[in-house]
């Protein structure tokens, strides 16, 4: 008697990932259209992948960014800082966008008196003191609660003090790494399961009732999302590396993007993004820093959601907007953006600070954080799959233009 698998599932195991991700994607969409009690009851399979990149992302940032800082060999380059600048020039780059947009198909919010129980930081220092304190975070307490920005802050200093450490201190290290590492493609490749569950459950439980009568401020969004992801991102990259861009874009949105769409969490995404980094053959020093920073400070998607609703919210009482206020929205909107969290609907919570701006009191800027997690079914999952494809893309763009001056100078 034979012991192989079934001729379907032996098929479907020879598709790339990205394909079996696609067909879960589909398969997904018709339970929820023909069968919605049954898919209702995939959220449980949705909800243990998302869980299982929750809980391995912590610890192999951790322990990837801290064996690769021990293993660094003197002289050998990295490219952080050209990467910084494209995850800083992308985000205001983005609320550029975002600004225009809104100037021209500007969206108007029913606004009205609810009372929203959300706290919202109180102004861009809070949001700045938030970082620093989260820099100083406890160990432990950083790794139970997915504080990236503290995990690499403990990771890099470990690391350094470790390259002190003996041979065999940095060799455990290394193979600690290749352990988790391995962990996580164990769990990469139950995404098309995943998928599946996240997109059967939300469909039948949401449905897309409650967007119609948004439709006009997510297209805004979403078109701004599309344009800075087709157009934007594209001509920072060919400024980058002086090559058609599109190829490396369309990965990164094929491989990191849809994933993020249904994740709906940067920092869930982060173990996606170290393994398509890997595939692409980028400087592990590089990535295995430059992935976990993006997806706390490389924030297009927020930076376009802040200002899209913070300017629906002034069209709707009437305020006028001029110039320089629109540069320093701009700002603003590309500095709490850097803010947000790695988590689903993080962005929402920094609208306040952007209204402040204009004077639009909390009441009336918490309304419009509520009308956002109306149409977050939509908005939030295409700002993380920007977001997150982009921690790749420039990091990559980075890497290659890195490669093309060596081998010009060699």
């Amino acid at each position: 008697m034979s012991d192989s698998p079934p001729p379907l599932l032996h098929s479907l195991k020879r598709l790339s990932l990205v394909t079996q991700i696609i067909i879960g994607l589909i398969a997904g969409i018709i339970l929820a259209l023909l069968a919605p009690e049954l898919a209702k009851s995939t959220t449980f399979i949705g909800k243990v992948f998302v869980s299982a990149l929750k809980a391995v992302a912590p610890i192999l940032v951790f322990v990837l960014v801290m064996a690769s800082i021990a293993n660094h060999k003197h002289g050998q380059e990295t490219h952080i800082r050209p990467i910084l600048v494209l995850y800083l020039l992308g985000t205001f780059a983005a609320a550029v966008v975002a600004v225009i947009a809104s100037s021209l198909f500007p969206s108007s919010l029913v606004l009205a008196t609810h009372d929203v129980a959300i706290s919202a930081p109180g102004g861009i220092s809070e949001v700045m003191q938030s970082l620093l304190l989260s820099v100083v975070d406890n160990p432990v307490s950083a790794l139970m609660n997915a504080n990236f920005i503290g995990i690499l802050a403990w990771a890099i200093g470990m690391g350094i003090a470790i390259r002190h450490a003996g041979e065999t201190t940095r060799t455990v290290l290394d193979d600690l790494s290749n352990g988790v590492t391995l962990i996580v493609r164990v769990v990469i490749r139950f995404a098309p399961l995943g998928i599946f569950g996240l997109v059967a459950s939300t469909l039948a439980i949401s449905g897309f009732d409650a967007l119609l009568g948004y439709l006009h401020l997510l297209a805004v969004l979403i078109g701004c999302m599309l344009f800075v992801a087709l157009v934007m991102n594209p001509l920072i990259v060919f400024w980058k590396i002086r090559r058609n861009p599109f190829p490396l874009v369309l990965t990164c949105l094929r491989e990191s993007g849809i994933t993020a769409f249904f994740t709906r969490s940067s920092a869930a995404n982060i173990p996606v993004n170290l393994e398509l980094s890997k595939r692409l053959g980028l400087h592990e020093d590089t990535y295995s820093v430059s992935i976990p920073l993006g997806a706390t400070i490389n924030m297009a998607g927020a930076a376009i959601t802040i200002t899209v609703l913070t300017l629906a919210a002034v069209h709707t009482l009437g305020i006028a907007v001029d110039l320089p206020t629109a540069v320093l929205l701009s700002v603003v909107a590309a500095v709490c953006a850097c803010g947000a969290s790695g988590v689903a609907g993080g962005s929402l919570l920094l609208i306040p600070l952007a209204c402040s701006l204009f004077g639009i009191p909390s009441e009336i800027a918490m309304q419009v954080v509520a009308v956002g997690f109306i149409i977050g079914v939509l908005q939030d999952s295409a700002e993380t799959a920007l977001n997150s494809s982009t921690d790749v893309l420039f990091t990559a763009a980075a890497c290659m233009a890195q490669e093309d001056k060596a081998q010009a100078s060699a």
